[in-house]
């Protein structure tokens, strides 16, 4: 999805926009997510370009989406450019000696 969403427009409530678009990327999300994963594939992830025209937009993070839209409303933005584009993602391992040993989490120390 390469789009430009209009926060103003005449005769509509901008709240109402504003739903409506947070709806519209929810929507393309859970879309893209129902896709058949290719072989060798864990999971959908996202490239994602926020900003507000396609010239000035920056790389950003999938979970900063809806909270960067709330901010360019706040801001009182008359539009923004949002770029989703779905790839393939691949699982890390996690090393072994980042997460907490087994069976000491919530053992009083002597």
């Amino acid at each position: 999805m390469k789009k430009t969403f209009k926060l103003n427009i005449e005769g509509k409530n901008r709240d109402r926009l504003l739903d409506a678009v947070k709806h519209d990327i929810r929507k393309y999300v859970k879309r893209q997510r129902r896709v058949a994963l290719p072989e060798g594939v864990d999971f959908w992830d996202f490239d994602c370009r926020f900003g507000s025209t396609e010239e000035t937009a920056a790389v950003v993070h999938f979970a900063t989406i809806i909270p960067l839209v709330d901010a360019a409303a706040k801001e009182g933005a008359d539009s923004f450019y949002l770029e989703l584009l779905a790839k393939a993602g691949h699982r890390k391992a996690r090393p072994a000696e980042a997460g907490p040993q087994a069976g000491t989490e919530g053992e009083p120390s002597a």
